[in-house]
């Protein structure tokens, strides 16, 4: 059994996996580092309710950023994540 406070962090993470828009972020990561522009454009949602969320992931410690050439790139911060995104892929119960 987890103990409490590492049950918090992992609720934590949880948490900030629980919006649509930021669990469809942290996938097109899985695949390759982006920026705002091309995340939002996958998407099909504006710019800037991509980098909300991406400020959300980024302050839980889900992903980081490099700047380079003037833009800000994405990429995801803890490998696992990679292993969690395919657990949820075969959780599905419909």
């Amino acid at each position: 059994m987890i103990s409490f406070e590492t049950a918090q962090r992992r609720s934590e993470t949880l948490k900030a996996l629980g919006h649509p828009v930021r669990l469809r972020i942290v996938s097109l990561l899985n695949e390759d580092e982006m920026c705002v522009g091309d995340i939002a454009q996958h998407l099909e949602v504006g710019s800037a309710i991509v980098s909300q969320q991406l400020k959300i992931l980024r302050l839980s410690g889900l992903v980081k950023s490099d700047r380079r050439n003037g833009h800000s790139y994405y990429s995801l911060a803890i490998d696992e994540l990679s292993t969690l995104l395919t657990c949820l892929q075969n959780c599905d119960h419909h």
